[in-house]
């Protein structure tokens, strides 16, 4: 029982701080942070202890598959080669920058052990880029760039922490040999994924149930982390390429009513995870800093020097990836050259979170020499909670003053305006086809429908200061289903028709009124 209270007392906090941050403009990873970290000091309040498994197999793989099955498939593949200069070779080269400035600080410590601090500390976080990107504003290809990254480079730093920790048993361990196994095991994960993929494509297509179609959607990240971890590949690759050929084929896969119930349903679960999340790292925090054993000075020593490696790090890669390449005639001629203030601005996105916290958990106790776990779990977390609280707080400041702003509205809005065109003439073509023997009436209304579908895309254009059609639509039409709401409640209470009529009811309005919320959006 006691378990059970401290489950609803979390998620019961993490609820009310996602509110507080939305009231106050912050970013809820941080305010979760936070709070976590000062209720680590009050008196009688449970001690979060988060097991690496619960991370990485419970939490992890549902987070990154509706990342992925957000992620828009032609965007991700044409900025493929940015992407995986940060989830591959930027990991590598952190890992190693870290391991060799933390051996050089505690010579006494095996470089394997190094190594594995630095790709704990190397990928940045799928959570808290997402949502801190999307919060700021960012471009549209900045926001990929930064979404794509971190669905993969959990991959290479998690490969990375296996191939060092079973360094410090015996093997040997070298750049070329870790490259290695990251191709091999990223190679069976996109196997695994694919498979993964096409066997629930196929479940999708014969369910007519929206939810058995929920109850897959939810069990397929776990079914792929798990067969992949048993096949010893990389979970994390399988489970984002999962999501991503089920994310590009879903308005063919599921029915409309699936679809809009399944994303509500997962919603709900990644809200509800990413907050528990970040509001657990906050907090371990305090046990984990009673826990060294190490002095003060080298403790802070050690951090500083990590937090400063990944951060130069970062910078200095940006700037070679994103213009050395280009360089090559038949990339120059195809890419335009993006002005400094996107490689910075992406270099200063580089916050931590679940996959550092859950990769700290996974050290082993023993290394031989000085190594010294809790030291090494505490700068795990202090480089998380650096990166949220002054990246995260910073990095909207930083875009403003460098000009990186979001794409123009105007662009979308008229690109949407011109396939609604054609989208309206396509369907009025089809309405023409198939109109025989249908009511005249019926066929008018679908053709003022469709042609106001088409004229409110052609709205979104203007610039003009009074109520357009479609606005004032939206705006009658509210108040005419607030009025037919009312009607059927006072018809249930007085028992002029029975309940399942009013449920009936009003679940067709509630559709049309979250309908024109949408589109207000």
């Amino acid at each position: 029982m006691g378990s059970i209270v401290d489950v609803v007392v979390l998620v019961a906090i993490s609820v009310l701080g996602a509110a507080l941050a939305r009231r106050l403009g912050f970013v809820a990873p941080l305010v979760l942070l936070v709070a976590g970290l000062g209720l680590s000091y009050v008196p009688g309040f449970p001690e979060a202890h988060l097991k690496p498994e619960l991370v990485l197999i419970g939490i992890l793989p549902p987070l990154l598959y509706v990342a992925a099955l957000q992620t828009s498939v032609p965007a991700f593949r044409r900025q493929i080669r940015p992407i995986l200069l940060l989830a591959v070779g930027l990991v590598l080269v952190t890992a190693f920058a870290v391991g060799t400035v933390v051996h050089w600080l505690l010579p006494g410590v095996p470089y394997a052990a190094c190594v594995a601090l630095g790709a704990i500390v190397a990928p940045p976080d799928a959570v808290s880029a997402t949502a801190i990107a999307r919060r700021v504003g960012l471009p549209r290809r900045v926001v990929t760039i930064l979404e794509g990254e971190s669905l993969l480079n959990d991959a290479t730093a998690l490969v990375i922490v296996r191939i060092a920790a079973g360094a410090l048993a015996g093997t040997a361990v070298g750049f070329w040999p870790i490259v290695g196994q990251v191709a091999l095991k990223a190679g069976g994960g996109v196997l695994i994924g694919l498979v993964a993929a096409v066997a629930a494509a196929k479940l999708h297509r014969k369910i007519l149930d929206p939810l058995l179609d929920d109850a897959v959607s939810l069990l397929t990240p776990f079914v792929v982390v798990i067969v992949a971890e048993e096949l010893k590949s990389s979970s994390v690759v399988a489970v984002v390429v999962t999501g991503l050929y089920l994310g590009h084929r879903i308005p063919y896969l599921l029915s409309p009513t699936s679809r809009l119930q399944m994303e509500a349903v997962w919603r709900l679960i990644t809200f509800l995870l990413e907050g528990v999340v970040f509001l657990l790292v906050g907090l371990q925090l305090r046990s984990i800093g009673e826990g060294i054993t190490t002095s003060v000075g080298t403790t802070v020593a050690i951090t500083a020097a990590v937090i400063g490696t990944i951060v130069a790090v970062r910078f200095i890669w940006m700037y070679p990836a994103t213009y050395l390449v280009r360089l090559i005639p038949r990339i120059r001629n195809r890419e335009e050259r993006p002005p400094p203030s996107v490689p910075t601005v992406i270099a200063w996105a580089g916050m931590r979170g679940v996959v550092t916290l859950a990769a700290a958990q996974t050290l082993p106790d023993k290394g031989g020499g000085d190594y010294n776990k809790d030291l090494f779990i505490f700068v795990a977390f202090a480089v998380i909670v650096f990166t949220l609280l002054l990246q995260g707080t910073t990095l909207p400041w930083l875009a403003v003053r460098l000009g990186v702003r979001q794409d123009s509205s105007a662009a979308d809005a008229l690109a949407e305006a011109g396939v609604q065109y054609q989208a309206s003439r396509a369907a009025l073509e089809a309405l023409e086809r198939s109109a025989d023997g249908a009511p005249a009436e019926v066929v008018d209304r679908l053709r003022a429908l469709t042609e106001s579908r088409s004229n409110n895309a052609w709205e979104r254009l203007g610039n003009q200061q009074q109520e357009t059609p479609s606005a004032a639509y939206g705006r009658l039409r509210r108040e005419m289903i607030l009025a037919e709401r009312h009607v059927f409640k006072v018809a249930r209470n007085e028992g002029r028709i029975p309940e399942e009529v009013l449920t009936r009811a009003q679940r067709e309005l509630d559709l049309e009124e979250s309908q024109l919320q949408r589109s207000d959006d």
